[in-house]
């Protein structure tokens, strides 16, 4: 088989493109001032700032007040849950609602909220990996502050009823956050008609320059700074503009958002070849996630017998970058992978391939293949893979494995 080079880690980061590019490049040279300076290189990067406000904000669908520019979706999580449980704790509300698989921004912020007297309920998710509005109305009590579930999920590609749990928090008037970090231009995200108060995206994964991202927060919720200094971004987030950066963003957001119906459509038949490829060719695997319900380039996969960082290194010695699952874990075992009950057989030998860009079927036939061959020669040196074929030959082993996923 013909060697390729395929990148299948968008969920990771996406290379910045040519449009963007371009669209950035004045605001290093010609256009160079500072947002705060009152002379015109200085009125002219105000002006672009201002601009990639407003059309983030028409691609949003909200008004440019409610957009809050940031470094990314980190940043923008911490802003959200930080400054949205003080501002709710002046109001004798400490009490935080958030899901077991939430990225670690929104997990790790949590837990420091927790230190400092705050209580948070970790919502379980089942087998799918869905949250139902059911399990966060029966959580909230009248000391809930807020409730952050994400949009997607960055490891399984899950999507989450959030429109609909929103609307039970402003009936009992709690704070609504999503990190909609994975969701921005996969998948049709509006702020329009519904009750979410504060959102988080990160510029990176969507063709953006990594180091930007947008906190939007609704009119009427007055969250407290998160950074201080000279006041810029109307005081809730202070120092100076990346102008270059935050243009790049908005180009990347009407670009990405643009082209989803026609995005969507490609990357799924892809995607659902890829699944079913795998099925077909690899015995013992499991699809993690709900399968209908999920990012319509995400593929995450258990292939039992093996071990996840060995495939992933021959997946690169045969052109493939993939990933074992959030590229912020720091390689320690998917807390996302176990919440959905997993055990850890299964989370070990997991893959997490995420297509995007021009990815085409015959790549996704190259990845069949080449995951296929790879998943085969890695068995072939796993003790585990080996005992079980000692003492039970073939059929036991696709029995013991069937039992445990």
């Amino acid at each position: 088989m013909e060697k390729r080079y395929i990148y299948a880690d968008y969920a990771a980061t996406s290379p910045v493109s040519e449009a963007v590019l371009n669209e950035m490049l004045p605001y290093f040279t010609e256009q160079f001032g500072n947002p705060s300076s009152l002379y015109k290189y200085g009125r002219n990067a105000r002006k672009a700032v201002e601009s990639a406000r407003e059309r983030t904000a028409a691609v949003l669908g909200c008004e440019p007040s409610e957009i809050y520019f940031t470094s990314g979706g980190t940043e923008s999580d911490n802003h959200a849950l930080r400054c949205g449980a003080e501002l709710m704790a002046a109001k004798g509300k400490r009490h935080i609602i958030t899901t077991e698989i939430e990225h670690h921004a929104v997990l790790n912020t949590c837990e420091y909220l927790e230190k400092i007297g705050f209580d948070v309920t970790y919502l379980p998710v089942g087998e799918s990996g869905v949250i139902s509005p059911e399990q966060v109305k029966k959580a909230i009590t009248d000391n809930t502050a807020v409730v952050s579930v994400m949009l997607a999920n960055n490891e399984t590609g899950t999507i989450q009823p959030v429109y609909e749990i929103a609307e039970l928090c402003r009936e009992r008037g709690v704070l609504f956050h999503t990190d909609a970090v994975q969701a921005v231009g996969n998948i049709p995200v509006t702020l329009s008609g519904n009750c979410i108060d504060m959102l988080s995206l990160s510029g990176h994964k969507l063709g953006a320059p990594k180091g930007t991202g947008v906190l939007f927060i609704r009119n009427g919720v007055k969250l407290p700074s998160l950074i201080f200094g000279g006041g810029q971004e109307k005081g809730l987030r202070s120092g100076t503009e990346n102008v270059p950066a935050i243009v790049g963003l908005a180009k990347a957001l009407e670009d990405s958002c643009g082209s989803i119906p026609e995005k969507s459509a490609r990357l799924t038949a892809v995607r659902d070849m890829i699944i079913d490829g795998l099925f077909e060719k690899v015995p013992a695997v499991r699809l993690n996630g709900d399968r209908a319900c999920r990012l319509p380039g995400n593929i995450n996969m258990s292939f039992l017998g093996t071990e996840g960082e060995a495939l992933l290194l021959m997946l690169d010695m045969n052109g493939i970058s993939a990933s074992g699952g959030s590229a912020c874990a720091g390689g320690s075992p998917s807390h996302v992978l176990r919440a959905l009950g997993l055990p850890p057989e299964a989370v070990q030998g997991s893959v997490r391939f995420t297509i995007g860009g021009d990815i085409t079927a015959e790549d996704g036939r190259y990845i069949v293949d080449t995951t296929a061959q790879i998943v085969k020669r890695v068995r072939n040196m796993s003790s585990l893979w080996e005992r079980y074929s000692r003492e039970s030959g073939n059929s036991g082993i696709l029995k013991y494995f069937s039992s445990i996923i």
